[in-house]
């Protein structure tokens, strides 16, 4: 005889209960970083113009950094959370400890090459710029740079805790590097009145106290997932292979999406300042509308990563579509939210009426379509992922967005005259494109051909 629907629930890795606590603090997280560099960009902005560019440039390279690590602690998470599901704690540890080593040596090879191609960086990379913002980019970029392995550190521990299950230490961590950095900037620059090391140095300083913390916290044993005790690297190829398998593409992933953003940014700064002006505050806006979702979006590694760990690809796709069903849910509240206090947030930017007209109508636009097509663009390729699936969404993304987030802009937004607008309506474009090609796949079952344990 089947188990009866109690059984099958008893039977579940995850409770209601447990997936609420997985998910909250992702979200609190992630609502973090949204906030803080909101917070960063105005102080900053009392240093004057020239240092807003100067940060803001070197900020797009750190950016582009930090997108590298996160990937490759993804790959890390996904190996440790079926190793969990597997029920071999002493393999998930190693790949515990393989991870957090290999993020350590790969960040200390980047931190040297960027010193060393410091000078390539700032005038090859960033072209003409102005002497003043050239200084404050100089200043910043040599401080800033000294934090990468913390920051590496940090994403690679933030990420194991969220493959056992514990997002709330890693939300707790992120609440106090945060703090260290917004309260450091504050004293600093409205109490010393220093220039750009003022936000430089808190940067530096709560990166190393979050690695740190995290450190400590994932040597002790009480953890399913901890640090072998090791005081020389010891690199396991096969289980390196099996992280990179995933990091490798989901990084390569980000970094052309970073590329395409940029290339569709010089082409809304053609559209005129109305433009550049309604893309900018449509970005933050729309930063809140989809929280929910890149919270998910972590939760369903550590999900389904156990599940594909235990073999039991029925307790995947339950997972998988009750997590999609929340991001169609929580996206729905978030955008309500936005749409409601649209008035007022248009209000406090001061736009011209130009823009603000142009803003309405993209927020509207993206929220609506957000709710209907996001969670399948976005949530169901991490589920591939976690499977271990990367390449097929490396390859999906990529094209996807190079045909219609890139090239659909430039054929809707200048040849057909639609400006600002007809960008966005090309990043809808592009995810239904995702989402046809990903829910074929998905129907198809190529991705539970994948498991990176056995």
């Amino acid at each position: 005889m089947g188990k009866s629907k109690k059984e099958k629930r008893q039977a579940y890795f995850f409770d209601n209960k447990t997936l609420l606590a997985l998910i909250l603090p992702l979200v609190v997280e992630q609502l973090l970083a949204v906030l803080v560099g909101m917070a960063d960009s105005i102080m900053v902005a009392n240093v004057g113009e020239a240092a807003v560019s100067g940060v803001s440039l070197v900020d797009q390279i750190m950016v582009l950094l930090i997108n590298i690590f996160a990937a490759l602690a993804t790959g890390g998470a996904v190996v440790a959370g079926q190793y969990l599901g597997q029920k071999n704690k002493e393999q998930a540890c190693k790949s515990t400890t393989q991870l957090m080593w290999s993020m350590g040596f790969i960040s200390l090879v980047i931190t040297a090459f960027v010193y060393a191609c410091k000078y390539w960086i700032l005038h090859g990379v960033f072209g003409q710029i102005e002497a003043d913002v050239m200084h404050h980019a100089d200043v910043y970029l040599l401080i800033v740079t000294a934090s990468i392995p913390f920051i590496a550190l940090y994403n690679g521990g933030a990420a194991v805790f969220r493959a056992m299950g514990n997002s709330e230490v890693s939300m707790k961590v992120s609440l106090l590097m945060n703090a260290i950095n917004v309260s450091g900037n504050a004293i600093l620059i409205y109490g010393f009145h220093c220039g750009t090391e003022g936000v430089a140095i808190p940067t530096l300083v709560s990166r190393f106290v979050a690695a740190f913390i995290i450190i400590k916290l994932l040597l002790k044993d009480k953890w399913s997932l901890h640090l072998e005790r090791i005081f020389r690297f010891n690199p396991d190829w096969s289980m390196i292979r099996k992280i990179l398998s995933v990091g490798i593409p989901n990084g390569l992933e980000n970094s052309m999406f970073q590329l395409g953003k940029v290339l569709v940014l010089s082409l809304v700064s053609t559209f005129g300042t109305y433009a550049i002006a309604a893309n900018a505050v449509s970005n933050v806006i729309t930063l809140f509308s989809i929280l929910p979702g890149q919270a998910i979006c972590l939760a369903v590694t550590t999900v389904i990563a156990r599940c594909v760990g235990a073999g039991d690809y029925e307790q995947a796709k339950y997972y998988n579509k009750k997590l999609i069903l929340l991001t169609h849910i929580g996206m729905a509240i978030t955008i309500f939210i936005v749409f409601i206090t649209l008035p007022f947030i248009l209000k406090v930017y001061n736009l011209s009426e130009a823009a603000s007209e142009a803003t309405r109508h993209i927020i509207w636009f993206h929220g609506f379509c957000a709710i209907l097509i996001w969670a399948e663009s976005f949530t169901l390729p991490a589920t591939f992922r976690a499977c271990g699936d990367a390449k097929a969404c490396m390859i999906i993304s990529t094209v996807s967005m190079w045909i219609f987030r890139v090239g659909a802009s430039y054929i809707l937004g200048k040849n057909l005259g639609l400006g600002v607008f007809g960008v966005w309506v090309a990043m809808i474009i592009d995810w239904a494109f995702r989402s046809l090609l990903f829910g074929i796949r998905y129907f198809s079952g190529k991705w539970k051909k994948h498991a990176l344990v056995s």
